[in-house]
């Protein structure tokens, strides 16, 4: 008979050292009203051995759902008796955001990918980010954040991750990247914004892996077989699961980095964007990549939007109407991968 997951309102309760998989919803008080944003967390807690522990989270933005279906299926097909070590599922980490289908929280109006590290006494987005640095990432050696394009951007399927000055470091997260089997993986800047959830993760020594799997609000077939895939993968190399890494999709990885924000074009104004170079497109430098049209005048001439460089198209911007100031698109340069 089916039964929902326990509600937990005191989050030391919550159990990830006993063998067994255990469903939680757990209570944060919402800020303004009597009540809480239920957030969904599993523990699988392998039945032998201590394999490093591995945390896999969708959801942290509520419009983007590959990483809220990938997680979902792993916290249903995850079974304790054939695992070892921990293994923490986080299928909407901005629960709220979630149930609204919008980037940011509608109850305070924060985008969860800019509130960590968190604060215990902060508003519900900062709580819950605070959670996930203080109860999770101390538990865990691998950090996956499952990302979209959302109706922000257009990426190629990409594996997403920073240059860190640990080499060690930086070249076990682009092997752990490989591991989900995208045609490209973005290196990508961390000068863009603060108080990203991978960056805190990549501070604490983290293995810490995002991604790009999908756009424009919809669930891409490819980009959930990716994540769900990838992430077992992941959990094979690291021990957690018996067998070898399964491949999945094709041979071919390109390495795209782009950590330089001069990369980052953002729009000279207000307009509709037409796109003409499709992501993953190789431009040369001046080549066309869109034009930004001015309706309150019909006859006037569309800005063209230009390469400012040679490289790979990495993003673009996808909605048709967008904003001054709005990065329009990212060029990356191919680069070698680290031994």
């Amino acid at each position: 008979m089916y039964s929902e997951p326990p509600v937990v309102y005191d989050l030391a309760a919550i159990d990830f050292d006993t063998p067994g998989k255990r469903h939680y919803r757990l209570a944060f008080h919402l800020d303004s009203a009597w009540g809480y944003s239920l957030v969904p967390l599993t523990v699988v807690r392998g039945a032998a051995g201590s394999a490093p522990g591995v945390a896999v989270i969708g959801g942290t933005h509520g419009n983007e759902y590959e990483g809220q279906v990938a997680v979902k299926r792993l916290c249903q097909d995850l079974e304790a008796e054939t695992m070892s070590g921990l293994v923490v599922l986080m299928p909407q980490l901005s629960e709220s955001a979630c149930r609204a289908g919008t980037r940011v929280s509608p109850l305070d109006g924060v985008n969860m990918n800019r509130a960590f590290p968190g604060n215990p006494r902060g508003t519900i987005s900062y709580r819950i980010s605070n959670f996930v640095k203080t109860q999770v990432f101390p538990r865990v050696r691998v950090v996956i954040d499952i990302h979209a394009g959302g109706r922000e951007a257009v990426f190629p399927l990409c594996m997403s991750f920073h240059r860190l000055p640990d080499a060690a470091q930086f070249a076990e997260i682009a092997a752990a990247a490989r591991l989900f089997g995208t045609p490209f993986l973005f290196v990508y800047s961390r000068q863009m914004a603060s108080g990203l959830l991978t960056d805190e993760a990549e501070d604490e020594g983290k293995i810490a892996i995002g991604g790009e799997l999908g756009s424009g609000e919809t669930v891409s077939p490819a980009g959930v077989r990716h994540a769900y895939e990838g992430s077992l993968n992941v959990m094979r190399r690291y021990g957690l699961l018996p067998g070898e890494v399964r491949p999945i999709g094709g041979a071919d990885q390109r390495l795209v980095q782009a950590p330089d924000l001069e990369d980052y074009r953002p729009s000279p104004r207000d307009g509709i964007w037409e796109p003409v170079a499709a992501p993953a497109a190789n431009l040369a430098k001046g080549e066309l990549i869109g034009r930004l049209h001015d309706f309150s005048d019909h006859s006037s001439q569309p800005i063209e939007i230009r390469a400012h460089r040679a490289g790979v198209l990495i993003a673009c911007y996808s909605a048709a109407v967008c904003h001054k100031g709005l990065t329009l698109f990212v060029i990356g340069e191919e680069t070698e991968f680290p031994s």
